[in-house]
């Protein structure tokens, strides 16, 4: 399996569209679109009917193609929509699936919604998160699924970032890690699940204030049950609450919501730790971090007040 160069830009979408057109004749005309916000695909919107993904090495090819086989698996046992991809295996390997209509949503896109709105988006999450748990794990692990990729100790995430961080951000990130080495384990255990679930893999109508679908699950597998709940916490902690609660009500699991957050803080320490190096990222990550030790600061620190 081979991938486009890393880097690729719209520049490469000449050559994409041959690879296209030879798969799918009657799109050798189409409008393409690079979307090169992908870290391992390169995603072309083709017509603003398909989304043709590319990965951009080996490691991204294997991924798309363990992506498409637990798609297939999920996709009619899912009550939200998520993609149908066809995977194209020739001279350059890449997917093709419909689009979800929708657009990413994001902290401010999340404070516009009227509480009603932010109900039922949360409800409609966990729902998603609840079903994708009861997923039966031998099937899963036969159609592709794997463990999720564990995260760098505490000590290496403090070595990593200790010249990078101020003072205050310092001390958070030796309170945060130490209240992480004190967990106990998972009392759920493990599942396989999401573990992606941020604004930027929604499709969310605005307009109507409904998610139309899911997707990205190269990043899905088995993992810690409660670590499933942190990603929403990129969009608000008020919509992580929210699905927390109606998951809750759904599956009778109690979630402990400390955890939640310590893990949370654990995130954002870990991408400073593996990206920070990078001058471009370190202060957005900085930022990410920073913004998250103020919720904390107002919310009580790791929820105690």
């Amino acid at each position: 399996m081979t991938g486009i160069r890393a880097g690729s830009t719209p520049a490469t979408l000449d050559t994409l569209r041959d690879h296209i057109a030879a798969a799918f004749p009657d799109l050798a005309d189409a409008r393409l679109v690079a979307m090169t916000a992908g870290w391992d695909s390169l995603a072309v919107n083709a017509d603003d009917r398909f989304i043709f993904k590319f990965p951009r090495n080996s490691l991204a090819a294997a991924a798309l193609v363990r992506e498409v086989g637990l798609l297939a698996v999920l996709a009619p046992q899912l009550t939200m929509r998520v993609p149908a991809p066809v995977l194209v295996e020739g001279e350059m390997l890449f997917s093709r699936h419909d689009i979800i209509p929708g657009e990413h949503l994001l902290a401010e896109g999340y404070q516009a919604l009227p509480d009603h709105g932010r109900q039922r988006l949360a409800d409609a999450m966990a729902q998603f998160f609840a079903q994708l748990h009861e997923q039966d794990v031998a099937v899963m692990e036969k159609a592709g699924a794997r463990p999720i990729r564990k995260w760098l100790d505490a000590e290496d995430i403090l070595r990593r970032t200790h010249a990078m961080l101020p003072p205050d951000l310092r001390a958070f990130a030796q309170a945060c890690l130490a209240a992480w080495s004190d967990l106990e384990p998972d009392p759920h255990g493990m599942t396989y699940g999401f573990f992606d679930g941020h604004g930027w893999n929604m499709a969310f109508d605005h307009d109507a204030q409904r998610l139309n679908g899911i997707y990205d699950f190269a990043d899905s597998g088995f993992g810690d049950l409660t670590q499933e709940f942190i990603y929403p916490n990129w969009i608000s902690a008020d919509l992580t609450g929210r699905i927390i609660a109606a998951y809750e009500t759904l599956t009778g699991r109690l979630i402990d919501r400390q955890r939640v957050d310590v893990l949370s803080g654990v995130l954002r320490l870990t991408e400073l730790a593996e990206e920070g190096h990078d001058p471009a990222l370190r202060t957005a990550l900085l930022d990410n971090l920073a913004a998250w030790v103020s919720h904390r600061a107002v919310g009580g620190f790791f929820g105690r007040a």
